[in-house]
């Protein structure tokens, strides 16, 4: 699976080839830096990752008198890797939610019947985890344990109803497949 920043880079590349540049211009566009802050040097340094590992090639073009850029688009073997990593993304829970938000930007990516399936296959695995959860929760449990500890575990428990709310929202808000 692909690190965060790689994710985010090559969603962007799979929508279209871009540049450095124009990455950090769109991260800003999007306000990412508000649930996850990735510094311009993170950008540099993560093409320079994927490129070496073969999952973006870079192109260097001039225009004008400007300096010339590298423009970056993915390979076949980097496309692979972010689907898959979109993927398995969707259909894991994680309480760093970053992993999820990242994959829910790019579920353009699936046909309108892959992303109904995959969010519809979160739910279910979202709902086990708040089953499974609320399991402990008793007050036989709750006297043998701190009241931190049980703060925490309702925190938890909190955190995959989020998750629940807006996975459901998601699903609502999909296309729907044209017949």
């Amino acid at each position: 699976m692909l690190s965060k920043p790689a994710t985010m880079l090559l969603g962007l590349i799979y929508e279209k080839p871009l540049n450095a540049y124009e990455i950090i211009k769109r991260l800003n566009y999007m306000n990412v830096k508000w649930w996850f802050n990735i510094a311009d040097s993170t950008v540099y340094s993560t093409l320079k990752t994927l490129e070496r590992k073969g999952y973006i090639l870079g192109t260097t073009e001039k225009v004008g008198n400007m300096p010339d850029r590298t423009v970056y688009s993915l390979s076949d073997t980097g496309r692979d890797k972010f689907i898959d990593t979109l993927k398995a993304s969707i259909l894991q829970f994680n309480y760093d939610t970053n992993i999820f938000s990242i994959a829910a930007f790019f579920l353009s990516t699936f046909s309108p019947n892959e992303q109904h399936e995959l969010l519809e296959k979160r739910l279910e695995i979202l709902q086990k985890y708040h089953t499974g959860i609320e399991k402990q929760v008793n007050p036989l449990w709750e006297n043998e344990v701190s009241a931190v500890h049980v703060a925490n575990v309702k925190r938890m428990i909190d955190l995959v109803d989020a998750e629940i709310t807006g996975t459901e929202r998601l699903i609502a808000n999909c296309p729907k497949e044209h017949i």
